[in-house]
């Protein structure tokens, strides 16, 4: 039997919309703003900002496709305002995009020609960089590398600035590192960051170790000695239980689960025989 809440069609279109295009930046925008990073708010918020705009413009062009009669303005100043308004929208959201759309393109070609420069120059040579920094936004350009047993001589490092103006890389620094305690320095810091992290793993790690031992019964060799003791038992399990005592203690409790044929099984010689080989008196033995 199908039940009806409505009778009229729904329509997807909005919820789609605000999912996909609206919600992902708007929520980018609030966590910049509760982490103070300005830059990612306004970068956000304004691509926010096109994609409510411009659904609202793709809604108006469909509207003008499908010739729906347009509400008239008993004042036309009033109507040739709101036009003017529209278009001074549409020119003040469109001209930012295509400035940030070919800064990134700049960049990212940018970033492409120094790569390229780097594994001709130095990677196909067999020089290790073990450093690397490309500053895109400031003048003149920086490319900051660093190697691991090379030297360059002032001669060389000219040259090799030089070079960028054959891979077309303008307006660009070139500087190889090779103070040999700075790089000790930043390396050690690196090294020293990652043993941190790593030792924050190995402590969760331990952590859960422990805690799954709490669970965790080894008990292949108990299972095969039971088998042969009382083979009047079927399907054993064997776990362990932790059961709160009081309001800040927990108890661990050994429970055997058990299936039997037979109508009447000698649990207490059961219980007798895993307290010696389990050295422990906190068991509980269920049938199932």
């Amino acid at each position: 039997m199908i039940a009806l809440t409505r009778v009229e069609k729904g329509n997807p279109i909005p919820g789609v919309a605000i999912a996909t295009a609206l919600m992902p930046p708007l929520c980018t925008a609030g966590y910049g703003l509760a982490i103070g990073n300005l830059a990612y708010f306004f970068g956000a918020f304004y691509l926010y900002s096109i994609n409510c705009f411009f659904i609202c413009i793709a809604t108006f062009l469909i509207i003008k496709y499908l010739k729906y009669q347009p509400v008239r303005h008993l004042n036309e100043k009033s109507e040739k305002q709101i036009r003017y308004g529209i278009s001074v929208l549409i020119v003040l959201m469109i001209v930012p995009s295509f400035y940030l759309a070919y800064t990134l393109f700049q960049e990212k070609t940018f970033n492409q020609k120094v790569e390229k420069f780097i594994t001709n120059e130095f990677s196909s040579l067999g020089y290790t960089l073990i450093y690397k920094d490309i500053k895109y936004n400031t003048s003149p350009k920086k490319v900051e590398l660093a190697f691991l047993t090379k030297q360059f001589t002032p001669e060389e490092l000219e040259v090799l600035n030089l070079k960028l103006g054959q891979y077309e890389i303008t307006n660009t620094e070139l500087k190889i590192r090779q103070e040999t305690h700075d790089l000790k320095h930043e390396i050690l810091n690196e090294l020293g960051w990652q043993n941190k992290v790593m030792s924050d793993k190995d402590i969760v790690i331990n952590n859960l170790q422990k805690e799954l031992k709490q669970y965790k019964l080894d008990n292949t060799e108990v299972l095969k000695e039971m088998a042969i003791l009382f083979p009047e038992l079927k399907d054993v399990s064997l776990g362990k239980l932790l059961t709160p005592v009081g309001q800040d203690s927990v108890k661990t409790t050994l429970v055997m689960l058990y299936q039997s044929d037979k109508a009447k099984v000698d649990i207490e010689k059961i219980h007798k025989w895993l307290s010696q080989k389990l050295k422990t008196k906190d068991i509980k033995i269920v049938k199932q």
